[in-house]
């Protein structure tokens, strides 16, 4: 970026009249047009004081490079592709905004900036199988956001909410996607420069469709295991070796597949925990277990293909099995997970990229099992990510937003990660020369459009208040299972190190936060956020107060809980409850949130029973 003395000052921007082929450059004049910022060509007339904005294609600039240039007589945009010039012009706006562009009122500083991305592909999952399922609305402006932000794939985790005709058994009452509705999605996501890549779960976590018949006989222990992701015993995989499983996924695919224009499909492929220990046992003892899953593996690749699409998925069994790839077919994509500090992300993918596979690195929000995320670790787990990535030749980074637990966390806890992931994806050397308060800003100006709101700033305060409660724990914190795992002991090892000193500590950063809100935003987004992040406040004290009434009690458990605790826990409990069920309402469908409210009031359950 060079700045010069030649600066714009304009009363309207408009476009200039030769411009390349509207294939090349349709994305970019829409976003400046639907935003305000520029008017058509034939509208130049109008306004005396308007500067064009011209668009020239240099095919010597790299995919999705551009560059941008700003003075006195209009602005310039060169790209060699429709994308390019997408982000030229998302950073005209982003620049503009920075220096205050309304309608020309004071003059804008000029500007050449050439840019290019790190990773080719920056991608966004959002977790739609833990009860959460999205509006229409909701993902309309996710998309915007991600264009914003200069994303461009988004994936939407299904394991059972696509309305699979002929399979309403599975999705009833759970307000799925439909069809259309995915259609329109993916249009919009086109319009807008984004990839929508479909994401059906195809091995594990399969339980929503194996614990109905007749599905219940394709699973690989159908009387069913413990699994992390449900109190009930539950059967969890596909069998591998049963045909009628491909006949199933091959069925699922028909259905799903034709409303996605994206040539590529993650079909999942982690977690399957129980392979081996059921219906395909003497197959891996005479085999292998690795030899079943990869010929597993080659089918549903061969199904995907059938439809045009090229897999991805989840790379941990292969680096448990690294047997498995010498024989992984080279058209896979290998996708990377790991969502703590210090993951082996440069290993792991030096592994997986030896293969000749193109591999995709996947951390995490930080934001699950926790309600107001983990700023701390998302922030060195994104960065390490990028880091590694760029160190081995990933070609992709996907940033992952999960929903254990019934997705109680409100989107805007995962701000954080979407704006220091879309920088460390788009230049990871700047993103780690950052001061750690540039995140707060990033969210105030450009997710939420109302720069100093502050909001920003308490966001990352409660992303914090992990680190000061003296417990250690991966993957969640022990705030959020003080509420919601109210069955386990304070010997559990994610209350170690657990005090009321801590606790105290925690109390007070979040009536910090608190008291660093605006006290009426008037734009509904920042609004929103504002009650999202009062609602998490409040259940991070309450949360706070349990932890201290149990570690008074004599026994640390909830039946020594006096009678005035407890009901106090009560009172606040219920009141949490229903101002979630109307944040939920505002962004999501109703389906699914009275199981999450369950998992929620659990402990008031335990609490009346004793």
């Amino acid at each position: 970026m060079r700045r010069h003395e030649d600066s714009l000052q304009a009363n309207r921007l408009h476009f200039g009249a030769r411009l390349p082929p509207r294939s090349a450059v349709a994305a970019a004049m829409d976003y400046l047009a639907d935003r305000g910022i520029a008017s058509p060509p034939e509208a130049s007339t109008s306004r005396p004081a308007s500067r064009p904005i011209r668009l020239e294609v240099h095919a010597d600039l790299p995919p999705e490079g551009y560059e941008l240039l700003i003075a006195s007589d209009g602005v310039e945009i060169n790209a060699a592709n429709r994308r390019g010039f997408l982000y030229g012009a998302v950073t005209l706006r982003q620049w503009l905004k920075a220096h205050g562009w309304r309608d020309g009122d004071q003059p804008v500083p000029g500007v050449a900036i050439r840019d290019r991305p790190d990773f080719a592909r920056r991608g966004f999952l959002l977790d739609i199988s833990r009860n959460k399922v999205p509006q229409m609305k909701t993902l309309l402006w996710l998309v915007d956001l991600l264009a914003d932000l200069k994303y461009n794939e988004l994936q939407l985790y299904m394991e059972h909410t696509f309305a699979y005709p002929g399979h309403e058994r599975v999705w009833e009452g759970v307000d799925p996607l439909t069809p259309g509705q995915v259609r329109q999605l993916d249009g919009y996501c086109r319009l807008r420069g984004v990839e929508l890549v479909p994401n059906q779960n195809s091995f594990g976590h399969l339980h929503r469709w194996l614990i109905h018949q007749p599905y219940r006989q394709l699973a690989e222990c159908p009387d069913g295991i413990e699994h992390p992701f449900s109190a009930e015993i539950e059967p969890f995989s596909l069998c591998p070796t049963d045909p009628d499983s491909l006949s199933f996924l091959g069925d699922l695919y028909g259905k799903l597949l034709p409303s996605f224009s994206s040539a590529r499909f993650h079909v999942g492929f982690d977690e399957a925990f129980e392979i081996g220990r059921g219906r395909s046992k003497a197959a891996c003892s005479a085999e292998g277990l690795a030899a079943v899953v990869l010929r597993f593996l080659n089918a549903v690749r061969t199904l995907a293909k059938e439809h045009g699409r090229r897999v991805m998925i989840w790379a941990d069994m292969l680096v448990e099995h690294r047997e498995l790839l010498d024989e992984i077919a080279r058209d896979v994509i290998l996708c990377e997970w790991g969502y703590e500090a210090g993951h082996p992300f440069r290993e792991d993918s030096a592994v997986l990229g030896a293969t000749g596979c193109d591999v995709y690195l996947c951390p995490g929000t930080s934001a699950w099992s926790s309600f107001a995320g983990r700023g701390r670790n998302m922030v060195a787990n994104v960065g390490e990510a990028a880091e590694a990535g760029l160190a081995t030749g990933a070609t992709g980074y996907l940033l992952t937003e999960w929903g254990d637990h019934g997705h109680l966390q409100p989107l805007s806890a995962s701000y954080p990660a979407l704006a220091a992931g879309a920088a460390f994806a788009w230049h990871g050397s700047a993103a780690r020369r950052r001061e750690g308060s540039c995140w707060a800003d990033a969210i105030d100006r450009w997710i939420l459009d109302a720069p100093e709101s502050g909001l920003g700033s308490a966001a990352i305060e409660l992303s914090n208040v992990y680190t000061v409660t003296g417990a250690s724990q991966k993957n969640g914190t022990a705030l959020f299972h003080l509420l919601m795992s109210p069955d386990d002991g304070l010997e559990h090892r994610r209350y170690r190190g657990l005090s009321q000193d801590g606790l105290e500590r925690a109390a007070e950063a979040v009536k910090k936060a608190l008291a660093a809100m605006p006290p009426n935003p008037s734009h509904p987004v920042e609004a929103h956020c504002r009650d999202e992040s009062i609602w998490v406040a409040d259940t991070l004290l309450l949360a706070c107060e349990v932890g201290k009434a149990r570690l008074d009690s004599p026994f640390a458990g909830l039946p020594d809980l006096p009678e005035s605790a407890r009901n106090r826990i009560l009172q606040s409990l219920e009141e949490l409850a229903e101002r979630r069920r109307g944040l939920w309402l505002e962004r999501n469908r109703t389906g699914g949130l009275e199981d999450s409210l369950r998992q929620f009031t659990r402990l008031g359950r335990r609490l009346r029973t004793g």
